[in-house]
């Protein structure tokens, strides 16, 4: 993928800030916001004109009317604007309307139907799209989404992460899942990576500890949403900052440097490596056991998969991991590839694949 990187956000100072409402609701409020925000030296005030609801009879955003008060706001206050687009006639309006900046939202990313309609509606057309991740884990569904839009000719593409749905009580309305968005960087390293703490917390008063997350994974910058008074917001008015609070925030954020003298931990790294030998040398004497418990099962006729064994094993890895101060849901993943692996080598005996 032949992705060009060359200032997707032009000029801008680092760490990127696009702030705006949600949704565009009235004139009024968004040149209000867009003023403060303009004052505040943000790179780029958003805006949602379209707005996908999960369910009929909530404010799906003004249409395209609002474009005019983007148009205003680009004009009267120097501001580049953006907006999310999720079908072709979007784009259209957009573009007509000299839009800066688009974006694909979650929805919209995890369906290839709808972001080919996007990328064929861009063909030809020189303008920065930042793509947010699908609704679901799911990297390949992610890097698809920018492939159909580098093979229609947008080159200037970056990503934005809002973490990925999970069913029931949680802090965040959406997990985070950072392992994802650093392999997205491993895998597109060329690719700027946007954080969107607005919709991963769900609630205010967590965005800033997540932005700063962000800043220290080395993220290109933020998409937070700024609303003048959030308890009145048409959507998501829980997670919305005021630009007051948005200022605050970004005066409090540490930026750190990725490009520092790494001679102070050289030997902490070695020691790292050396442990890291020791966990793939005791991985493979784990799978050793694990394919002779897989022969015995075999020979006996007995099922591979054994719930009360998995149970206990999760239970006692549990109890250690509090003895030793570790996460214990970041310890339940690890031993549940581990299990996943032990499954398949074990199916493998069993139906004489090894």
């Amino acid at each position: 993928m032949n992705i060009n990187e060359i200032d997707i956000f032009s000029g801008a100072k680092a760490p990127v800030v696009i702030a705006g409402p949600c949704s565009a609701e009235s004139e009024e409020q968004v040149m209000a916001a867009a003023t403060q925000l303009a004052a505040a030296g943000v790179t780029l005030f958003r805006a949602g004109i379209w707005k996908p609801r999960t369910r009929p009879g909530c404010f799906e955003g003004v249409g395209p009317e609002g474009l005019q008060w983007l148009t205003r706001v680009k004009k009267e206050l120097g501001l580049p604007v953006a907006t999310e687009v999720a079908t072709a006639a979007h784009v259209e309006a957009a573009l007509s309307a000299g839009v800066d900046l688009l974006w694909v939202g979650a929805r919209t990313t995890t369906n290839p139907f709808a972001v080919q309609e996007l990328a064929d509606a861009l063909r030809g057309v020189d303008i920065p799209v930042l793509v947010k991740n699908p609704v679901n884990p799911d990297l390949e569904l992610w890097i698809g989404a920018f492939e159909r839009l580098n093979n229609s000719g947008v080159t200037r593409l970056g990503a934005i992460h809002r973490g990925f749905s999970s069913y029931g009580e949680k802090i965040f309305r959406n997990s985070p899942q950072w392992q994802i968005p650093l392999e997205l960087k491993n895998r597109l390293p060329q690719l700027p990576i946007i954080c969107d703490p607005s919709h991963i917390a769900g609630k205010r008063e967590l965005v800033m500890s997540l932005s700063q997350q962000a800043m220290d994974l080395n993220f290109n910058g933020i998409m937070v949403e700024v609303h003048c008074n959030p308890s009145c917001a048409l959507s998501d008015a829980r997670q919305q900052l005021t630009p007051a609070e948005l200022v605050a925030m970004l005066d409090g954020l540490v930026h750190r440097t990725s490009e520092g003298d790494t001679s102070h931990f050289a030997a902490h790294r070695t020691r790292l490596d050396e442990i890291d030998d020791e966990l793939i040398r005791l991985l493979a004497r784990r799978m050793e056991i694990v394919r002779e418990i897989g022969k015995v099962k075999k020979e006996k006729g007995i099922t591979v998969f054994q719930p009360f064994r998995y149970k206990e094993t999760m239970e006692r890895c549990a109890a250690l991991c509090v003895n030793h101060k570790l996460d214990v849901e970041a310890v339940k993943d690890v031993f549940e590839a581990i299990h996943s692996e032990s499954i398949r080598q074990q199916l493998c005996i069993v139906n004489d694949n090894i």
